[in-house]
């Protein structure tokens, strides 16, 4: 009995220093927020505009004439994930596209919370704000299942489906920062610290060609990252429950076209395949060399497949 008591009183002074060794990390590399004063005349340019929503002022941008385009981005991203796609396509489209609570200049949701029906009632009250009555709905991992999502919810709004490496099925092993932010001690050191590592190894992850990944985007996405707000967000957003909600899937009734890059590290392409035999009639483009978002690594040739697939309506 004895000797079991001296192994708990270590377990827990091990524990004790642990804590205390974390705390002194998070005292050495904790950095403050971004003021937003700051981050506006870097990132709310040109047709940026804001609009209040569930007591939001939500960032967003609508650009183009024509058949309405939604644009909804993944985690840890922005509205700025989809410029090459704006570019292009607002030639003949309304192209809309906005930073989601919790992420980019929009900043964290009053209410806290960050389920995916959350969302869905975001994008359905944003919808409404900006004058979108039916559109084709397109979205990148966490956005993509948001989308789909969406599409189930509301299926008389949604013309068309476009998922990009969307999320939807169990991952076996998620990407670092999402198992970080799940523990307790490490969720604080998160909310606090210097997001700019973690950034960068995130995005040389999400790149199949991690030599894309310049300096100017990684100080987006960390300066982003940083306004007030969105650092504790994105812990709340990852400690969401992750139930299994992949047997909706089937639930999609909207004409859908599948992206895919073959070398993404987060979320793996044979998902691409099961999203494909879910979803009656699915098309399916695997892009070979790209990651996570072909949305910015091959925005081009990705936003000619969309005009492709849009013309067929």
């Amino acid at each position: 009995m004895a000797r079991r008591f001296r192994g708990f009183r270590w377990l827990l002074a091990g524990a004790a220093l642990l804590a205390g060794l974390l705390l002194l990390v998070l005292d050495m590399t904790a950095v403050p927020d971004v003021p937003l004063e700051e981050l506006l005349p870097l990132y709310a340019t040109g047709a940026s505009k804001f609009v209040d929503v569930d007591g939001l002022h939500v960032h967003y941008r609508d650009e183009g004439q024509g058949p309405a385009l939604l644009l909804l981005h993944g985690t840890g991203s922005s509205l700025h994930t989809w410029d090459a796609w704006a570019a292009a396509l607002s030639v003949g489209h309304r192209v809309v596209r906005m930073d989601l609570p919790g992420f980019g200049l929009t900043g964290p949701s009053p209410t806290g919370d960050y389920s995916i029906p959350a969302f869905v009632a975001f994008v359905e009250d944003f919808r409404q704000a900006v004058g979108l009555a039916r559109f084709a709905l397109a979205g990148n991992s966490l956005g993509g299942q948001i989308a789909w999502s969406y599409a189930i919810v509301f299926p008389t709004r949604v013309t068309d489906l476009i998922l990009v490496d969307p999320a939807g099925y169990p991952i076996l092993k998620p990407a670092l920062v999402f198992r970080l932010a799940r523990l307790p001690v490490f969720s604080a050191l998160l909310a606090h610290a210097d997001p700019r590592p973690m950034v960068r190894r995130t995005l040389r992850a999400a790149y199949g060609d991690p030599s894309k990944v310049t300096p100017e985007l990684i100080q987006r996405y960390t300066l982003l990252a940083l306004r007030a707000g969105n650092r504790a967000a994105f812990v709340a957003r990852a400690r969401v429950s992750q139930a299994d909600r992949s047997a909706d899937i089937g639930k999609v009734r909207a004409r859908t076209l599948i992206l895919w890059g073959r070398q993404d590290r987060l979320i793996p392409v044979t998902d691409a395949a099961r999203f494909a035999k879910a979803i009656p009639g699915a098309e399916v483009i695997i892009y070979d060399g790209v990651g996570h978002v072909p949305m910015e690594e091959m925005g081009e040739r990705s936003a000619a497949d969309v005009e492709a697939f849009l013309a067929k309506r």
